[in-house]
């Protein structure tokens, strides 16, 4: 059959239109998991009560320590975060999916029996692009050039004494650094014939390498954070005999002037609530997000317990990524996220 001269001209025209018209198969979404728990009318001022828990990655044996890494080469950024007792850090991002960004993480020698879990633990990202780095097997401070892939130990003693396994840390503008040095990297734990400190500390590192030990009363510290405006240092104990977070008041250089507990978990403590307190996010208007039993307990800035995210099982550890509204969790064998209210503290406004 023959077409008029005008059908056959009008023919690519209706193809062409038919092909941007025709539905697309939508872009495969993550699934969504776990729910969130509301103590408090506000809280779903702060996580919309509609907020999708999407799980990113999994696969991991106990990952932890997220930190977001903006990438101004490339629009957005990637999210970096360990698994500690497999010894590996992971780099995560929208578009490039999963990847091994180093291996080890942490410690990198022949086994000498005395350790429980070998990787890095906690990350935190620097102005300058390159990331802080709590390395529980080698057990030390670093920095880590994420260009280069390369660490520079920072700090390695107190008092002429290695540290435990260091565990999660916190930058303060100024560069002073401040982190916490449990045993869980040890085997045995506080009985472990490697363990050269009598005690599980809270520190600071100065810019210019000097470390001040700031507690050593907490059975473990684990989790660290700062306050807006870097006067209040929170500090997580996961000890299910004990499960609390403390707020450290500091002056100018750091010093540790008043503390007390900011709250208190052990109601929450027991089977069906996995999870002790560990890592932390907090955002610009001082509220905090605080791993613990059953998920991810969300703090008004004077300590009321607003809500919790629940991802299933335990949460380790959480950050602020994205555009600082998207808060990504480290959950025992798998990475997750939820979209939220409040903005992420150092993110643009």
């Amino acid at each position: 059959m023959r077409y008029p001269l005008r059908s056959r001209l009008l023919l690519p025209l209706l193809a062409l239109l038919a092909s941007c018209t025709a539905p697309t198969d939508p872009k495969p979404t993550a699934p969504t998991i776990g729910h969130l728990t509301a103590f408090d009318p506000s809280f779903h001022d702060i996580v919309a009560a509609d907020a999708r828990i999407e799980r990113l990655a999994e696969g991991f044996t106990w990952a932890e320590g997220p930190a977001w890494i903006p990438d101004g080469a490339r629009a957005g950024g990637y999210l970096l975060f360990t698994d500690v007792p497999e010894n590996k850090l992971y780099r995560w991002s929208e578009t490039d999916d999963l990847s091994v960004f180093l291996d080890p993480s942490g410690y990198d020698g022949p086994d000498t029996g005395t350790l429980r879990e070998a990787g890095a633990n906690g990350l935190y990202p620097e102005p300058g692009g390159t990331v802080l780095l709590a390395d529980s097997g080698t057990r030390i401070i670093a920095r880590l050039d994420p260009a280069t892939r390369r660490k520079t130990p920072l700090a390695t003693h107190y008092d002429g004494l290695r540290f435990n396994s260091p565990n999660d840390l916190v930058r303060r503008g100024d560069g002073t650094v401040f982190f916490t040095d449990p045993p869980y990297g040890l085997k045995d734990l506080d009985d472990s014939p490697a363990k050269e400190l009598d005690f599980n500390g809270i520190y600071r590192l100065d810019p210019d390498g000097t470390v001040h030990l700031l507690d050593d009363g907490l059975g473990f510290p684990n989790g660290i954070a700062l306050s807006p405006d870097e006067r209040t240092l929170y500090v997580s104990n996961s000890d299910p005999e004990r499960p609390i977070w403390m707020a450290y008041t500091l002056d100018a250089e750091g010093a540790v002037q008043d503390k007390r507990v900011f709250a208190d978990a052990s109601d929450l403590v027991g089977e069906g609530s996995p999870g002790l307190p560990d890592g932390m996010a907090i955002a610009a208007d001082g509220t905090l997000f605080a791993t613990g039993p059953g998920g991810v307990l969300v703090f008004a800035p004077d300590g009321k317990r607003l809500g919790r995210i629940e991802t299933g099982t335990a949460v380790a550890n959480c950050a602020f990524g994205d555009d600082g509204r998207t808060l990504y969790l480290a959950s025992n064998d798998f990475i997750a996220r939820v979209r939220v209210q409040a903005g992420g503290l150092g993110f643009p406004r």
